[in-house]
């Protein structure tokens, strides 16, 4: 901790240890195309404490990967921009630092894993070259010890025969070992912060499985925050220890995980859990969510949810929520958020 603390302050001047880790507070992006301004993220807000695992959940469109390449830095500008709000890393915040400072966060503080791992490995080199490069480039490392350095990180994820597959190519890797290679290479500077960015994507349920356990295993034994983008519940409900839930752009339901899936505070949040298979209900259709989410071009009046709310009513056509919290640490952006959460339907 003596290192960290040492080498993050020399990075972030002024860095407070007693501060939440990773803070989001009322996050606003936005794309500017052909003269139009269209919202991506619309007051995002959400904290990330040391060796905890916040799950960000939502479907398509909801803002989440946008949210997550804000923390990083990482947004194309234009048409991307960042209109508002802070993303804090140990109470500094990284929007007013430098791009130097913000490469300098990249990889040695907060780190990604991106959800299609054979488009974002290089295919004209070895796995072992791609990992031992960070360690080149950031550690002064030599190629021989980079390269030791990354068997080490292959065989830590799981990856067999390590020393001998360093000097393998991507393609010559299975989609869960690929996986496994971008979760080494986001681990590689040992980073505070761990965003895996759908990471379990095209992967069938076994192998999603096993990249989960080993999320969940490297985040104990490192000690560091882990934030999970998914469009499941499901996915990340024996992982993650808080859910943030976005919609439209918003965050509209946090709360701990087992609070979550025992007591959703907002109607959303009830049609995922609904609509997640479960073995009592082999046999009866499948629940879906009906219709479509919105164009964040055209957003509906009001709460942005109503249109497909099955407890929708007048007001939610014309009144944006306000934020209420029906339980401690437990909010949710719904008129009737005190009713959902005491029904037990």
């Amino acid at each position: 901790m003596a290192e960290t603390v040492r080498v993050i302050g020399d990075t972030l001047p002024g860095a407070d240890f007693n501060s939440p880790l990773l803070e989001v507070d009322d996050l606003h992006v936005e794309f500017r195309v052909r003269g139009r301004r269209v919202p991506a993220v619309r007051g995002a807000s959400f904290t990330l404490e040391q060796g905890r695992t916040l799950a960000v959940v939502g479907e398509s469109g909801s803002g989440k990967s946008v949210t997550s390449q804000a923390i990083m830095g990482i947004l194309d500008t234009p048409p991307a921009a960042i209109t508002g709000g802070a993303v804090r890393l140990h109470g500094v915040d990284l929007l007013e630092q430098s791009e130097e400072t913000r490469r300098e966060v990249r990889g040695n503080h907060i780190a990604i894993v991106f959800q299609d791992a054979l488009s974002s490995l290089n295919p004209l080199w070895s796995v072992g070259f791609q990992i031992g490069e960070l360690f080149r480039v950031h550690r002064g490392s030599s190629r021989k010890d980079a390269k030791l350095k990354a068997i080490e990180l292959l065989d830590q994820v799981g990856i067999p025969d390590a020393k001998n597959r360093v000097g393998h190519y991507p393609h010559q890797f299975s989609g869960g070992m690929r996986q496994r290679v971008m979760i080494a290479m986001a681990l590689a500077l040992d980073p505070e912060v761990l965003i895996a960015d759908e990471p379990t994507t095209a992967l069938d349920v076994t192998v999603q499985a096993q990249i989960m356990r080993l999320l969940k295993r490297i985040q104990s034994e490192r000690h560091m925050g882990l934030i999970l983008i998914t469009h499941d519940l499901g996915v990340v409900a024996d992982v993650a220890d808080e859910v943030a839930v976005m919609y439209a752009g918003e965050v509209v339901e946090r709360a701990g995980i087992r609070d979550a899936f025992k007591r959703p505070a907002h109607p959303y949040t009830k049609a995922l859990l609904r609509a997640i298979p479960r073995v009592d209900t082999v046999g009866r259709e499948l629940e879906v969510i009906g219709g479509l989410p919105p164009n964040p071009a055209a957003l509906p009046g009001g709460c942005p949810f109503h249109p497909r709310c099955f407890a929708a009513e007048d007001k939610c056509k014309s009144e944006v929520p306000p934020w209420t919290e029906p339980a401690e640490s437990h909010g949710s952006r719904c008129h009737f958020a005190e009713e959902v959460y005491t029904d037990e339907r």
